[in-house]
């Protein structure tokens, strides 16, 4: 942790970032300390979400079992210093999965530990740090390369013997952990599998090969198996959205791979980068994520010479030459991941720039056995001082900088304002409070407001353990709507309905408004609600309410969009594109009669049949005009589905984005007609 300057117990209290997604980061690995994300469970942050907890269920997640640990880990020496032994870790195992890959395949020991540095702090996985901290474990990538080695060319492998197992374990562990390294395993396994059919046809390398994917594919579902699972609002449009432009922004970029970062700590090779950043229209915010460092390049320009030599005179590639030209074939822009993605519609794999990391194993890989090899006979001492020389080269190029002191103080002033203004919190309010915070955010990847970052709701959140927040619920889910609808009521009325559901403080970020918040503090101000908190750094305020004696439960005052539907824009209907859903949360413990007041139109003459729930069916026929109708409906409790659909075809008015249309919904509100008694919140 030299690099982070984590020398110092107190220095191990703070997180080496705090914002962005970092904080989502932090935030998981808190719910799981505080048992809400056990694997094989549905995914409910009981202190997120307030007051209905936020199901995180349909969110696919990233390395589930590291996080329970890290959970485990932090009950003990909390939740920032476990972040910190996270990243140590990913580093160390790296260096040790390189290390036995390199000594399997016969590099001399002092050339092996080179290269496992120079992997561990590769550019691509080190610099992530804890804003991606999934991505610097990295260890499963030299697995993964002799796992496919061994089934494309072992002679010695059987599915019951060492080496089989061996395979078998790396399928079954790379299978619960980072998606995009699975990917890629299946790929690489699958052609050697595919190598041995077409050669040599050994049937234990080709069933272990078979047995392996199958192994991968199964514990893949196994611990994402919350998705299918515990997702009830099986209509909302998924919670991450993915698209072909994002395959293309994000691809990798094989002038990457030899572009130093902009930060590069040489001027001279930071002037390219600089250069770079200046020059190109096409980058995604990980550019310089791929660059393979000055020994990797070296190592990669003679993998190709040698290749090329090969080619030309007939002989035997290197080992590694074909998966590395796989990788750069496949995740290269306009390679096989833009093809899958623009006829196939595989799409959620879009930042191939990071399989850049693999490209970074082989070559590695090839160095340092290719000059054990050439040092055989050669002195040891002279071997060890070069190594040594090479990894230190290697490393004082591919670190960045560290992090200036400007950057230190100003994490340990945020973490100790929220530390404070949560401290204050819970000793004002009683355990379990809810608490809503402003301005209504929803979760993950949205563009925040103003000068807010996205995740920075997590910090109340991180800086208590008993109070519950309304942040965390996930964009286009039902179960949050009534978060959007309360805060869009004006400031005496939003009070007085947050207080009769039980709310007792709200929480305002200030760099969410225009100006500070001022005019709504003067709003509550009006109201009497007077007695409040501001953080030291004046971002953050809690305004205490009054909360009721029983409260009651919130509900949405409108259908939530949810598949089907083009993005909303200003001053315009929400556009269908083809059958479309709608959803609505009903809390109460019993059958909710409402009218729904909806207001349509239609490209042309059309006939439009509105389904709830499966069974309730309503013909309409619509055209260019608006029509406004009111429609009694029964709502059950828990998730209620609309399903919009029109008889005729859509059409595309334009060859630009969002122009393939067939009908439109202006309005879709719920009144209810009945008396609902209101539900009680239960104790915890």
């Amino acid at each position: 942790m030299a690099q982070y300057d984590r020398w110092t117990p107190a220095s191990w209290q703070l997180p080496t970032e705090y914002r962005g997604d970092s904080l989502e980061i932090l935030a998981r690995i808190k719910a799981a300390a505080e048992g809400d994300t056990v694997p094989l469970r549905p995914q409910v942050i009981s202190r997120l979400g307030a007051p209905f907890g936020a199901n995180w269920s349909p969110y696919p997640s990233s390395d589930l079992m590291l996080l329970w640990v890290l959970g485990r880990v932090a009950r003990v020496i909390g939740v920032y210093p476990a972040a910190n032994l996270a990243l140590l870790l990913g580093s160390l195992t790296a260096a040790l999965s390189f290390y036995g890959c390199a000594r399997w395949l016969r590099a001399r020991w002092e050339w092996a530990l080179a290269g496992a540095l120079l992997f561990a702090f590769t550019y691509q996985s080190f610099h992530r740090g804890l804003n991606h901290l999934f991505f610097v474990y990295t260890w499963m990538v030299p697995l993964t390369l002799l796992s496919a080695g061994l089934v494309a060319t072992s002679r010695r492998l059987r599915l019951r013997g060492a080496t089989g197992v061996f395979c078998v374990g790396v399928a079954a562990v790379i299978g619960i952990g980072n998606p995009y390294a699975l990917f890629l395993y299946l790929q690489l396994v699958g052609w050697a599998v595919v190598g041995q059919l077409l050669g040599v046809r050994r049937r234990e390398n080709i069933v272990t090969g078979v047995v392996a994917i199958v192994v991968a594919i199964a514990a893949f579902f196994v611990v994402e198996s919350h998705v299918w699972l515990f997702t009830a609002d099986t209509a909302a449009a998924p919670p991450i959205v993915r698209n072909y432009g994002g395959t293309e922004r994000y691809a990798l970029k094989p002038i990457e791979l030899f572009m130093p970062p902009a930060t590069h700590r040489w001027e001279p090779l930071a002037f390219f980068g600089q250069r770079y950043a200046r020059w190109s229209d096409w980058r995604s915010g990980e550019s310089f994520a791929p660059y393979l460092g000055l020994v990797g390049m070296a190592a990669f320009i003679w993998l190709a010479v040698v290749s090329f030599r090969a080619v030309l005179r007939r002989e035997r590639l290197p080992g590694v030459a074909l998966p590395a030209a796989w990788v750069l074939a496949f995740a290269s822009v306009g390679g096989v991941t833009n093809i899958l993605a623009f006829f196939a519609g595989l799409n959620v794999f879009r930042a191939t720039n990071r399989f850049s990391i693999f490209i970074s194993a082989l070559v590695l890989l090839f160095l340092v056995t290719r000059i054990s090899t050439w040092w055989h006979q050669r002195s040891r001492w002279w071997s060890i001082g070069l190594a040594g020389l090479v990894a230190a080269f290697g490393l004082y190029d591919q670190l960045p900088p560290p992090a200036p002191d400007a950057k230190k103080v100003r994490i340990a002033e945020r973490v100790a304002s929220d530390l404070e203004i949560g401290q204050k919190l819970e000793r004002q309010l009683p355990a379990h409070a809810m608490v809503f915070q402003l301005p209504v955010l929803g979760f993950p990847e949205v563009v925040p407001p103003f000068q807010l970052t996205d995740y920075e709701f997590f910090r109340p959140y991180l800086g208590t353990d008993t109070m519950r927040f309304t942040y965390g619920s996930l964009k286009g889910r039902s179960r949050g709507r009534w978060q959007r609808d309360t805060a869009a009521l004006p400031t005496g009325e939003m009070v007085r309905e947050l207080e009769s559901y039980g709310f007792a403080a709200l929480y305002i970020n200030r760099r969410g408004f225009p100006d500070r918040a001022e005019h709504l503090l003067a709003e509550l101000t009006a109201a009497g609600r007077t007695r409040r908190i501001e953080g030291r750094l004046g971002e953050q305020v809690i305004v205490f309410l009054e909360p009721a004696a029983s409260p009651k439960l919130p509900l949405a005052r409108a259908f939530t969009f949810g598949r089907g539907w083009h993005e909303s824009r200003p001053g315009e209907p929400r556009w269908a594109y083809g059958p479309a859903t709608m959803s609505f949360f009903n809390p109460l413990p019993r059958a909710l009669r409402c009218e729904v007041r909806f207001a349509l139109r239609a490209l042309g003459d059309r006939q439009v049949d509105i389904t709830l729930n499966n069974r309730v069916k309503i013909e309409l026929t619509l055209n260019e005009k608006r029509r406004e109708l009111v429609v009694p409906m029964t709502l059950e409790p828990g998730v209620n589905h609309l399903d919009v659909s029109s008889r005729q075809p859509p059409v595309r008015m334009s060859n630009e984005r969002d122009q393939l249309r067939c009908f439109a919904v202006y309005e879709a509100s719920v009144h209810p007609t009945d008396d609902a008694p209101p539900g009680v919140l239960a104790a915890r």
